[in-house]
């Protein structure tokens, strides 16, 4: 993960570069002193995850994150600062995250793995969807590696577990924040749900079978796992395979 440090106290932002690099595969990219240097870093070096102070000369932290989540790919943010009175105002901004001086290396570590998760802004980005709306043409992920997209046509289906959606690809797997009803809304052309925790690529489905138990599930191409159809959607399912 690449990360860019962002305080007006050269002492604040060797502590911080110091526990950054002490994470694997970690990297601070640049650093910044006040908040439009910030801007203009960020724009330059394209990091990751921004550690942002919120009390510094000319632009304060709240004006860089707003601005910062106005970009085409925004980094995820995650304040920094002695001041805990900032948490609100932190987030309304929708900061991925708030930690408080002097910043403790579990603290930092946890708020790190967490920014990993692409903000609803940087899904609409690499969407495609400025604004939010309009058909996607990919879905996308922060993992280790940096961000990861799959386009639509690659999907085979979603699986919803607790806050989380699997998306279960012709090139593997990918987990991602999204549920399943913002999908299913944006997508409703292309899948189908056929469950209160799946929505398949209708061009990927290449029958509907019954179990011995009297269950149906789908079976698609590409893969072996055959994804269940809810009792109550079956009837829905069996009428859109036969249109």
């Amino acid at each position: 993960m690449n990360v860019m440090i962002v305080d007006d106290e050269p002492l604040a932002r060797e502590r911080l570069r110091r526990m950054i690099e002490s994470f694997p595969d970690h990297v601070v990219v640049g650093e910044a002193s006040e908040g439009r240097s910030a801007i203009e870093r960020v724009a330059e070096l394209a990091p990751d995850a921004v550690l942002l102070d919120v009390h510094m000369p000319g632009i304060d932290g709240l004006r860089v994150a707003r601005e910062l989540a106005t970009t085409e790919l925004p980094p995820a943010v995650i304040f920094v600062t002695a001041h805990s009175e900032h948490a609100l105002s932190a987030h309304n901004s929708q900061a991925d995250g708030y930690l408080l001086k002097p910043v403790r290396r579990e603290d930092l570590a946890e708020a790190l793995a967490r920014a990993r998760r692409p903000s609803r802004a940087q899904y609409a980005a690499l969407a495609g969807q400025p604004d939010g709306s309009g058909p996607m043409g990919y879905v996308s992920a922060r993992t280790r590696d940096g961000i990861e997209r799959v386009a639509i046509r690659d999907i085979l289906y979603f699986w919803a577990d607790r806050k989380y959606t699997s998306v279960f690809h012709l090139h593997g797997e990918l987990l991602i924040e999204q549920s399943l009803a913002t999908l299913e809304q944006s997508l409703s052309d292309n899948f189908m749900r056929v469950h209160r925790k799946a929505l398949v690529a209708r061009a990927h489905v290449t029958g509907l079978k019954y179990n011995s138990d009297g269950s149906a599930s789908l079976t698609l191409r590409h893969i072996d796992t055959a994804v269940p159809v809810s009792r109550r959607r079956l009837a829905e399912v069996r009428a859109l395979l036969d249109s």
